[in-house]
Formats: structure tokens, C-alpha cells, sequence
């Protein structure tokens, strides 16, 4: 798996074990290391595979998962515990001098009207100059966008 996502490096990976699948959308990361933060046994950066479900419960793993703030990262439980949901509350939240970080039941169109993603969290560009429009790819960070 780990070489056919460096040969395409949008598709979509999955980590899993007896209790939980961790799906991840490296196009949609944002690298805000807010996993790593809620925990770095099983979220590491540095280690390949960065993602090791034996270091924690399913509980955990869902946890921080739910911490990211893109929808990069996504589970789906097998031993029957909770899993993600929305209120179908839609909540935008303008991240200082970068992306507008989105929760709820997020449901993105284009122009055409055209189902573009439908997901729990989004992490939307607000500098105009993401190439990966309309989601975040940092690139506010790289020319140094500033609201303020």
C-alpha cells in the first residue's frame, strides 16, 4: 500500500485492525498535526507507516481522528463502537490568517451545482490560491496571507 500511494500520492490510505479502519486523503491534509497532538503513539509523522492502531484502543483512535480539522482523516468502527456523526448543524469557523475550518453536514457544490464532497469537516481555502480548490493545501502559509 505504502508504495502505491507514493505513486499517486491523492489516493486514499487505509490503516485497520480488529476494532477500527482509519482512512486518510493526503490531498485534503492540512498538516495541522492536531492527531499527532491527541496522540502521538498512534499518530507519528516520522515513523512509516505514520499510523499504528496497536498503540491505542478504538476509542482513542476515533478521538483524534475526529480532531482533524480537514476530514483527512476519517474511521469507521468494527467492533460496534460510535461512530462519527453530525447534529446537521453546519458550523464555519475563519482560522486566523488561514482556512475557513468547516463541521457539520458539509455538502460542497460548484457553479454547475455539481456534488463536489459531502462530509463531516472540511478545511476550505480562504487566500484564493490553493491548487486544490476550494480545500486548503497551506499554500496561505507560503504567501504569506495575513487577514488582519
Amino acid at each position: 500500500m505504502e508504495e502505491e500511494a507514493r505513486k499517486q500520492p491523492n489516493v486514499a490510505k487505509e490503516y485497520r485492525n480488529d476494532e477500527i479502519i482509519v482512512y486518510w486523503e493526503p490531498s485534503l491534509c492540512i498538516h495541522s498535526a492536531n492527531c499527532l497532538a491527541m496522540n502521538p503513539r498512534v499518530f507519528d509523522s516520522m515513523r512509516r507507516p505514520w499510523i499504528d492502531l496497536s498503540e491505542a484502543d478504538a476509542d482513542e483512535v476515533a478521538d483524534a481522528v475526529m480532531a482533524c480539522p480537514s476530514g483527512a482523516l476519517h474511521f469507521k468502527r468494527l467492533d460496534g463502537g460510535a461512530e462519527e456523526e453530525t447534529n446537521g448543524t453546519t458550523r464555519l469557523y475563519a482560522r486566523r490568517d488561514g482556512p475557513i475550518w468547516v463541521r457539520g453536514a458539509v455538502r460542497i457544490v460548484d457553479h454547475e451545482g455539481t456534488l463536489i464532497r459531502e462530509d463531516t469537516r472540511a478545511a476550505l481555502c480562504r487566500c484564493g490560491q490553493s491548487a486544490n480548490k476550494p480545500f486548503c493545501d497551506n499554500t496561505h502559509r507560503k504567501i504569506g496571507f495575513r487577514t488582519g
